[in-house]
Parts: C-alpha cells; structure tokens; sequence
C-alpha cells in the first residue's frame, strides 16, 4: 500500500454513495489530486469537516488505481466557516477555488506556485485582511500571471514603450500606447490602472486606499481579462457580491468572524 502526505487546500467536494465523498484537493508537491473520503458524511466522522472547500490540512492518502483514499486528515488553516458564514467572503472565496480548479488542469502534476498563492488568498480572505473584492482580484491576477498570462499595467504590452498609457486591451495583455490602440480597448481612470497595478504586485496600502469607483472598474478589467485567458467563463465570478459595505456592516461581519 503506497501512502504519501502532503499539504493540501479543498477545492471541492462531491457526493459519493450513501456516506462518502470525492474530494479535490490542490496539493504542495502532487498538483491537484482528486480523492475518496470514505464515511465523511456520517455524523460520527472523525474528519469530515476537515475536509470542506477552503480547509487548509495536512492530508495522508493511499495511491489508488483512478482515485486516491484519504487516510488521515489535520487542520492547518480552518477558514471554512469564517468564509461560509459571510456571502461576500464566500463569493469571493468561491471564485478563487474555481479558478484554481481550471489554471492546475492535469491532476499529480506539481504546481507550487498556485498552491501558495491560493492557499495565501484563502487565508486573507478568511482573516477580513482586505475587502473581499480586493483579495480576489488581486489572486486573480497573480494566478494568471503565474500561469503565464502577466497583465502590463506600467509599459505598452505591444510594443513596450514605457507608460503611464490610458487605453488597456484584454487581448493584448494589459495597457496600451496611442499608436498600438487596438479598436474596442477601453480607457480606464489613471487611477484604476494604478490599482490594477497594486494588486499585480502586492501593494496593499495603495489597493486599501483606492475608492469604490475604482474598484468596480477594476473589478470589470479583471473579470474580462480572466474569462478571455481562461476561455471559458467562471460561473462562480457572476454570483460575485461586490456591494460596498457600510461600516455597521463591516462590524457585524468582523463581530461574526471573532
């Protein structure tokens, strides 16, 4: 019987049978790994709400012929319930792990990357460490970027002449210069862009100052350059909430997460 262990971040769960379940599982050294979770749905389980989407565990699992047995399950991270308990959050989260689902398409192969990308954009989100639209925006740009879809925010993504430049064009792969403008790009605020920018690179002072207007430009951007990548549209990226929140709001959503 081969075993081998492995960080792991849940992406999905599936019913199996009366009592079990398949679970997919983006792992640090083995990609993406879909396995049976025997029993977990009983109510006498000793891990099955180990294994909900957004856990962050530490997985043993036996090699099997098409699907791997989890064995054993430890909890590294539990933001299952601080995400599911808030709509937004959950959107958002719900978001990150469909996207994960499609960049890491061949399952046993290792993308260390993604992990950790995804893995920090969970547990962001599930902290309240940014607005949640923030957080997914800014994984989504990482996540293609790491993938080999890099948006330019700072030169011409055509021909590299150095910015600042108004127009940005999805299929060119970011901003553009006046000369090599193509038909149909847009031309997003100044500020817009340098929070695209902020979010590209880890910038959160500047992404946490940006106002509401901004972000849902951004937000457009993002969406529109991720489906063209990912060439098929994310169904979980329509249900998104991106409604401003008030600061009672805020509160009773903090309150609920403590």
């Amino acid at each position: 019987m081969v075993l081998y262990r492995d960080e792991a971040v849940v992406l999905r769960a599936q019913k199996l049978g009366e009592a079990d379940r398949i679970i997919t599982l983006l792992t640090r050294e083995h990609g993406k790994v879909r396995a049976v979770a025997k029993g977990v749905r009983r109510t006498s389980s000793r891990f099955g709400a180990r294994l909900e989407p957004f856990m962050f565990v530490e997985i043993q699992l036996h090699e099997g012929r098409s699907l791997d047995i989890v064995t054993q399950v430890e909890t590294i991270g539990a933001y299952a319930r601080s995400i599911c308990e808030d709509y937004g959050f959950y959107t958002a989260g719900a978001a990150m792990l469909e996207t994960a689902d499609r960049l890491v398409e061949a399952e046993k192969e290792p993308s260390v990357q993604q992990f950790w990308l995804l893995a920090g954009a969970v547990r962001a989100l599930a902290e309240g460490a940014h607005a949640p639209g923030l957080v997914l925006d800014s994984y989504l740009l990482r996540a293609l970027a790491v993938a080999g879809w890099s948006p330019t925010f700072t030169s011409c993504a055509r021909c590299g002449e150095p910015g600042p430049h108004r127009a940005f064009s999805v299929a060119q792969g970011g901003t553009v210069c006046a000369r090599c403008r193509p038909p149909g790009a847009t031309a997003p605020a100044p500020e817009t862009i340098t929070l695209l920018a902020a979010l590209l690179s880890g910038e959160w002072s500047v992404a946490d100052a940006s106002d509401e207007r901004c972000r849902r430009e951004a937000n457009g951007l993002v969406a529109a350059y991720s489906q063209y990548h990912l060439e098929r549209t994310l169904r979980s990226l329509r249900m998104v909430d991106r409604a401003p929140r008030t600061v009672d709001e805020r509160n009773v959503a903090d309150g609920s997460r403590s």
